[in-house]
């Protein structure tokens, strides 16, 4: 059970869930759903399964420990004299920061053992041996539970809303369990807090006509956007990253756009899948996009891609960092100094840069992680210096900043910047990305394409052609949400015949033109690694 696009997940494991599901009664219910889970997760990482479950029962006596000193901590006070009050509350902060200090160092520890102790080893050899030192590290060889990602953000958001009294600790063990591995988000997100989905899983609730026609609706749509664009495009793709001395610049935007593309549709076709097989068992999932590539900005976009992560880290770091003692403090010294646009924003970068150098690094253990990062800090800091001088500019165009020409235009640029930052991330390596980038820049001809050479990257004129047909597809729902129209809705209130025509004619599109069969090698899911 590779993929949610599977067939082993689509067709078996998830109608035997729903069955299970509503041939018991409700009590029962959300014993089926994390029961389903550790199957799942079992059949995806085997007996790496023992991550997940340290993790639930390290998180549920964590979060009691902090609730017990929280109630202890209101009993004292209640008999402590007003004048000792403010003592007393320092004292049992104190030690809700240890407890908390220690519950992250413990998941977060765990994530950063496993995930990047060999990428630090390796490079802390490069500079021993580049300061001619002989002593060298071990480099370690671990293997990465799926999902361990998702799942430690989650655990950590939990244990820190409970520090903050913003979340009661949940003495449900199940439902914390549940929370942590429901089975449909394990693998990819979204990244849930604990409000918004734990007591909702636990509940039971009963399966309706809607819940079950809205979840497959989209997963069908998901899994159009995965099997027939996102993995007909990675042959190609594949091939000129892999070889990409061998092509012009041409064929290397080529492949950025096309990487892009496949990006998104596999992330976001996944996250439909994810969703609807949630709203299924009647759990809504927060929405991890929203026609990101409508944004007219590079800040815009990442409001609208991988929505759970960006206020994760807004919530989590950005906040807390630009919240602390010292830089409220340079923040007044700056704002004196600088004026009340500028002093704000060179506090608020170093937030920034620890925000997205933590996005880079949480993406994968590489430097071509970390480029990504610092590449989109450097865009929205840059933005936001230049804020005054843009509005100026653009508020003396006809129409201002509002008029269709200039919001294409800013669509189109904010398109291209992100497509050369995909660039560097789905290089193999930081070199191997600078290389690609300068033959694209200075190496840019359109030979590929008028003698054919493009035709022979591992798709043909009709493989394009599907792509293009089912990008438009994608492209005209995308215009119907942005305009607030309940397309979804729209379809279930249609006559049956009309509905299910739909639904027919998506499975077949699927069916026929998916990228499967002979001689198909399945293509991983891609947020799964991260």
């Amino acid at each position: 059970m590779a993929s949610y696009c599977s067939l082993l997940y689509v067709g078996v494991f998830l109608p035997a869930v729903v069955l299970c599901y509503v041939i018991l009664p409700q009590r029962h219910r959300s014993k089926v759903l994390l029961a389903a889970s550790y199957v799942f997760f079992w059949s995806v990482s085997g007996k790496l399964v023992v991550f997940l479950l340290a993790s639930s029962l390290s998180l549920h006596h964590c979060g009691l420990w902090l609730d017990t000193v929280r109630q202890e901590q209101g009993r004292i006070l209640a008999e402590t004299d007003k004048a000792e009050r403010k003592a007393v509350r320092a004292q049992y902060t104190r030690q809700m920061r240890r407890i908390l200090l220690f519950a992250l160092l413990l998941h977060i520890g765990t994530l950063l053992t496993l995930k990047y102790a060999a990428f630090f080893s390796v490079n802390l050899n490069h500079l021993l041996e580049a300061m001619h030192l002989p002593a060298l590290l071990p480099v370690p060889a671990f293997v990465l539970p799926i999902g361990i990602s998702f799942y430690t953000l989650q655990a950590a958001g939990y244990l820190i809303d409970v520090y903050r009294g913003t979340a009661r600790a949940d003495r449900n063990l199940g439902r914390l369990m549940l929370f942590l591995g429901f089975f449909p988000q394990i693998m990819e997100g979204p990244i849930c807090r604990y409000g918004q989905t734990a007591h909702a899983l636990w509940e039971g609730r009963p399966l309706t006509w809607q819940g079950l026609t809205f979840g497959m609706q989209r997963i069908l749509f998901g899994m159009m956007k995965k099997i027939v664009i996102a993995d007909r495009l990675n042959i190609l793709i594949k091939t000129v990253f892999t070889n990409h001395a061998d092509y012009d610049g041409g064929i290397i935007a080529l492949a950025m756009v096309c990487y892009t593309c496949q990006l998104y549709m596999e992330f976001s076709g996944t996250m439909d899948v994810v969703l609807g097989s949630a709203e299924m068992f009647g759990v809504r999932l927060p929405e991890n996009f929203r026609q990101p590539f409508f944004s007219q900005s590079i800040q815009e976009f990442w409001t609208r891609w991988h929505i759970t992560l960006g206020t994760w880290f807004k919530d989590y770091i950005f906040y807390p960092l630009s919240m602390s003692g010292p830089l409220k403090k340079l923040t007044s010294a700056a704002r004196r100094r600088l004026g009340g646009h500028f002093g704000p924003l060179l506090t608020g970068a170093v937030a920034l840069f620890a925000v997205w150098l933590c996005n880079g690094l949480w993406h994968g253990a590489g430097w071509q992680y970390i480029f990504f990062g610092m590449y989109h800090f450097a865009l929205i800091l840059c933005a936001s210096l230049a804020a005054p001088l843009t509005q100026r500019v653009t508020g003396a165009l006809p129409g201002g900043r509002d008029a269709a020409p200039y919001r294409v235009l800013r669509i189109a640029r904010t398109g291209l910047l992100v497509c050369v930052g995909e660039l560097f991330f789905r290089a193999d390596g930081l070199r191997a990305g600078l290389a690609m980038f300068r033959r694209m820049v200075t190496g840019f001809t359109t030979h590929s394409f008028t003698d054919g050479t493009f035709l022979q990257l591992g798709m043909d004129k009709h493989d394009f052609f599907i792509v293009l047909v089912a990008v438009l597809a994608v492209l005209a729902v995308g215009v119907l949400r942005e305009r607030g129209i309940p397309l979804r809705e729209g379809i279930a209130r249609r006559h049956i015949a009309l509905r299910w025509t739909v639904y027919y004619a998506l499975i077949l599109f699927i069916v026929i033109f998916g990228a499967y069969g002979v001689g198909y090698v399945p293509v991983d899911p891609i947020y799964a690694a991260f």
